[in-house]
């Protein structure tokens, strides 16, 4: 087997095992207790089970998208009415975007030839090729291109990210959205890199009396279909996904300018024959594409065009378009949510460690570096006239100890304008409401390009220290000492996860509080207690009414299985309201919930 090939699965392999483990360990008691809202899903989940209505959209609580509430309800009929079987499928989600991360960021970064290179002693030492885009650890034959180096970084900040740790270990559905996201624009850019690719064929190298065909696929209609069922299956996640058709729009445009731009001076007439050829490919690309979402997201929408009341759920409540001082509001909210990064974060303790920044300071760091690689090749860009010099650009961009990087200039810019426009089109949903920014749960869509960022600019200081730090001699002593560092920097990683969640987060009071712990016990009381007695459940606490109760008994109800009228007469548990008091009957069980 490759030695390339088998070290990048193992690396592979170690972060999915990291994140796995991070989101499932002590999943039965972090966090704690049930939030109503958790709750909410579960008992409309438990109803579905029992009646068989699985629906595409369920009004109560603000509404919310069916295709989480139908998975946990899968759950929840293998294992039971339990808080961890509602989060689990967070679990797997979460778990599932690490993944993508790598795969999307390594097809952003490809590079036109990642043929690893084989450095013997002599070539090692040598200053001309200390600087190769592959690499070895000592002689064990670690050889991983660049575009690999930035997929694993990147998927291995997310893995270890508290950020996404938190939201992959909650019973909320927005955790699908950069799942479906993340892997639906990877396999759009896969269908049309291909594309693009045969765009870029040597055509001065046909003979003149050859037809030039572009080579064909028996399925090259399935990966643009695929790419557009997975990408409308967000739609199902969180209202913050109806801004990703912006991003989608601008991808393409992006490869179809990209396309239009395709020249070869050797040869116009020819040339003008395949450019048909390629605009009719990616053109179909794109209708099957669109035509796949369409037909994934036609429920969903015909439940909308039946109900648009349901359609805006709590948008028009929070938005900032409602205030008298809309411009100074949508920029206390920009500053905040470029803020919440490196210096103040989410305050909700079921969102965040309150306060706490979104992202470990050495990440955070790294992310600025990001996007200072974007704004410094963007503004190169215009300044190089050559726009065909990658070991150029490379330098520039990843520092002067990467210049053998193969990925060209235009898949670098290419790569960067996607990142920042994503980057953009996800912090919409947050800067234009004016509720708790900060908002860790409505910039969720952010977390893709922001660890693919850091990551990018995690291999540019790999690749600045290596420069500054190998010598001609000693270079065996020299790697060892910086495999020693990266595997201190590795579990430092791990550990500062750990406890960022485990310890400090985990054992806080107010986590207690902030998933209403006080609420599961109660309803653990209440199933225990024999079911002939009378029990009654007196709703002080405020909340959204549903179906007549304030919205925090949910989490009760869910303990209990007594959401319906039937469930609660045959278990003999009753929810009523303060001014209801007088009609409880004598010798019975009474508790109040505030």
């Amino acid at each position: 087997m490759d030695k390339k090939f088998t070290a990048r699965c193992l690396l592979l392999i170690t972060i999915i095992i990291i994140a796995a483990f991070l989101r499932l360990y002590n999943i039965a008691g972090l966090p704690p207790g049930l939030y109503p809202d958790e709750a909410m899903n579960g008992n409309n989940a438990l109803e579905a089970l029992s009646t068989g209505n699985f629906k595409v959209f369920y009004p109560e609580n603000n509404g919310r998208e069916g295709l989480f509430i139908n998975i946990q309800a899968l759950f929840l009929a293998i294992f039971g009415n339990e808080p961890w079987a509602l989060r689990l499928p967070s679990v797997i989600f979460g778990i599932l975007t690490v993944l993508g991360i790598y795969f999307l960021a390594k097809e952003l970064f490809r590079e036109k030839n990642s043929k690893p290179e084989t450095l013997n002693s002599k070539q090692i030492q040598n200053p001309n090729f200390q600087n190769s885009k592959n690499f070895r650890i000592l002689d064990l034959g670690f050889r991983i291109s660049h575009s690999e180096k930035i997929a694993l970084l990147s998927s291995f900040f997310l893995a270890t990210s508290f950020w996404h740790i938190n939201f992959s270990r909650i019973g909320f559905r927005a955790i699908m959205a950069p799942t479906f996201l993340v892997w639906g624009i990877f396999l759009l850019l896969k269908a049309l890199n291909q594309i693009k690719n045969n765009s870029q064929f040597p055509i001065s190298n046909i003979q003149s009396n050859s037809k030039f065909q572009i080579p064909k696929s028996k399925f090259h209609w399935l990966l643009p279909l695929l790419a557009g069922a997975v990408y409308g299956l967000g739609f199902y996640s969180y209202i913050a996904y109806r801004a990703t058709p912006l991003l989608i729009f601008v991808i393409l445009l992006f490869y179809w300018i990209s396309i239009l731009r395709t020249s070869d001076v050797h040869n116009h007439n020819r040339m003008s024959d395949v450019r048909k050829l390629i605009r009719r490919k990616f053109l179909l690309s794109t209708f099957y594409f669109l035509i796949s979402t369409i037909i994934v997201v036609a429920p969903l929408g015909l439940y909308f065009l039946q109900n648009p009341q349901d359609f805006f759920g709590r948008t028009t409540q929070i938005s900032i378009f409602n205030s008298p001082t809309l411009l100074k509001n949508l920029s206390i909210n920009i500053l905040k949510t470029a803020g919440m990064f490196n210096f103040i974060g989410d305050w909700n303790w079921r969102h965040n460690y309150a306060g706490r920044p979104e992202l470990f300071w050495p990440v955070g760091i790294l992310f600025l570096i990001g996007i200072f690689l974007i704004v410094k090749s963007l503004i190169q860009k215009s300044k190089i006239k050559n726009q065909n010099a990658p070991e150029q650009i490379a330098s520039q961009l990843y520092g002067a100890g990467n210049s053998k990087f193969k990925a060209d200039t235009k898949t670098l810019h290419f790569a960067f304008c996607i990142l920042i426009s994503w980057l953009i089109v996800a912090a919409l949903p947050a800067v234009v409401s004016n509720e708790g920014i900060p908002h860790a749960l409505r910039s969720l869509l952010m977390i893709p390009p922001v660890f693919i960022l850091a990551g990018v600019g995690g291999i540019w200081f790999y690749g600045f220290i290596k420069s500054k730090v190998l010598t001609t001699s000693g270079i065996k002593l020299q790697k060892f000492f910086l495999l020693s560092i990266f595997c201190f920097l590795l579990s430092l990683f791990i550990f500062e996860a750990y406890t960022a969640y485990f310890i400090k987060w985990g054992q806080n009071p107010s986590v207690y509080g902030a998933f209403s712990a006080d609420y599961v016990k109660i309803g653990r009381e209440l199933r225990d207690l024999p079911k002939e007695l009378p029990k009654y459940v007196v709703i002080e606490a405020p909340g959204a009414d549903v179906r007549g109760i304030p919205m925090p008994a949910q989490t009760v109800m869910f303990i209990t299985g007594t959401f319906t009228p039937e469930k609660q007469k045959e278990k003999n548990i009753y929810y009523i309201l303060p001014s209801q008091i007088n009609q409880i009957p004598e010798d019975s069980y009474l508790i109040t919930l505030k």
